[in-house]
């Protein structure tokens, strides 16, 4: 598996929120699933409330910022496998390994998983 780069990282980094926001609505809308399911997982991993989420999302937070404002899951670390050619556990950027955190809960919401599934400590 290739490690990321200073460069994708950079990238991650600088990437706002909102501009993949409407990305994930449209990937588990698709699928059967429902915007209300997708913002239970991102509350679950950051700990913001629809309504902080809303501001970061109004606010055009990049990755960095947003998630420098989260509190994420404690149990976060079980976020384990593959997203994006890249394996979750050995991304050595903590700012890319949280933002991949929030792409595979986004997929596997998307695949249909059980919520209680996606959401590891429940």
């Amino acid at each position: 598996m290739p490690t990321t780069s200073p460069e994708h990282d950079e990238r991650i980094a600088k990437m706002t929120f909102s501009s993949v926001y409407p990305h994930y609505v449209s990937k588990v809308e698709k699928k059967g699933r429902t915007k209300e399911e997708l913002h239970q997982v991102i509350r679950w991993l950051t700990g913001f409330t629809d309504k902080q989420l809303q501001q970061h999302i109004d606010d055009k937070l990049t990755f960095e910022e947003f998630f420098r404002k989260a509190k994420l899951n404690p149990n976060a670390d079980q976020i384990t496998g593959t997203i994006c050619g890249y394996r979750i556990e050995e991304i050595e950027n903590p700012l890319t390994r949280k933002t991949r955190y929030l792409d595979k809960l986004v997929d596997e919401l998307a695949k249909g998983k059980k919520m209680e599934k996606i959401l590891r400590d429940e």
